[in-house]
């Protein structure tokens, strides 16, 4: 066979196999096409896979061949950049194999390309746009280059004073440099400010009660931590918050409510069960007292075990 003529005829033939290896799987069980898109997988076909398996595994029951169909899925709608198939696959695969060490393996270097190729079109697409700069500027933030980032968020305000979470991102630079004793007013007034533009921002409010709280001032505190609680009802730290500073107000019949839900969020928590169990103690409720220090007790011997089993892996 002349050499030209085999180079120019075989990709052809090659492509041809494959397209009948795929139309035969496309009419054979679903087991079987699942079969034959993984195959296809492994030698690179991407293209001629994914309709094999988009196809076959909602229709098997197989759990083991399910769940090598979904890995062979994902890392082909990655290779294509099919996006919204490998997300699809990344969350199904969560729900049908829970902490599986695999999958949350998985999880975490997928959804950590996704959104890096999205922030990279951003980039490319729009570099101009607040969105980018905005990005830009977390990135700066997570290298610890606040003051740079501070000035990113600062030149995005300029042109766009009613975007959402900016001011919460200069309060939040602003409580960094405040440390642990430093000033908090510059703090204090990017989160007034960003209420003022999102009245919802629930960790806003959180954090206005929190400095509040700092001060003394129970009153303002607990103004801020009953906001929180009324705009993000899953909010625990807010209800253990709003109940300690109600506490410290001398209100101890009105702390026990938020801190009764508090321990039904986090019964794993001493620290909660330890503040419920004074606030019944104040009001009269001893017996209240006893079951809390003794769910207390409980909940810290729990995290000990819990500590030392993570320091020290027990030997099997």
């Amino acid at each position: 066979m002349n050499a030209g003529y085999a180079a120019k005829t075989l990709p052809l033939l090659l492509a041809a196999v494959v397209s009948v290896s795929a139309a035969r799987a496309q009419s054979a069980s679903p087991d079987a096409s699942v079969r034959q898109g993984i195959e296809l997988v492994e030698t690179g076909r991407c293209s001629a896979a994914l309709p094999l398996l988009e196809r076959g595994i909602p229709r098997i029951t197989d759990k083991s061949l399910r769940y090598q169909g979904e890995m062979a899925e994902v890392r082909c709608a990655m290779a294509v950049d099919d996006r919204q198939t490998a997300a699809d696959t990344l969350l199904r695969l969560g729900r049908e194999s829970p902490g599986d060490p695999e999958v949350l393996y998985i999880q975490t270097h997928m959804f950590s390309q996704l959104a890096m190729r999205a922030a990279q079109e951003l980039q490319e697409k729009d570099p101009a746009s607040y969105q980018a700069r905005r990005l830009q500027a977390e990135s700066l933030e997570s290298q610890g280059k606040e003051e740079e980032a501070a000035a990113i968020y600062r030149d995005i305000l300029k042109d766009h004073p009613k975007v959402p979470g900016i001011h919460y991102r200069l309060g939040q630079i602003a409580l960094a440099e405040a440390g642990d004793a430093g000033p908090t007013d510059a703090a204090q007034a990017e989160f007034e400010k960003e209420l003022s533009v999102d009245p919802t921002n629930a960790s806003a409010e959180f954090i206005l009660g929190e400095l509040a709280r700092r001060k003394g001032d129970w009153n303002v505190a607990i103004q801020h931590f009953t906001q929180a609680t009324h705009l993000d009802v899953g909010f625990s730290e807010a209800y253990l918050a709003l109940g300690m500073s109600l506490a410290a107000a001398g209100r101890y019949a009105d702390a026990k409510p938020p801190l009764e839900h508090y321990v039904q969020l986090e019964p794993d928590d001493p620290s909660g069960h330890y503040q419920l169990a004074t606030a019944d103690a104040r009001t009269g409720d001893q017996a209240g007292a006893r079951r809390e220090m003794a769910l207390q007790a409980q909940a810290a011997a729990r995290a000990k075990a819990t500590d030392t089993t993570q320091g020290h892996p027990v030997q099997q």
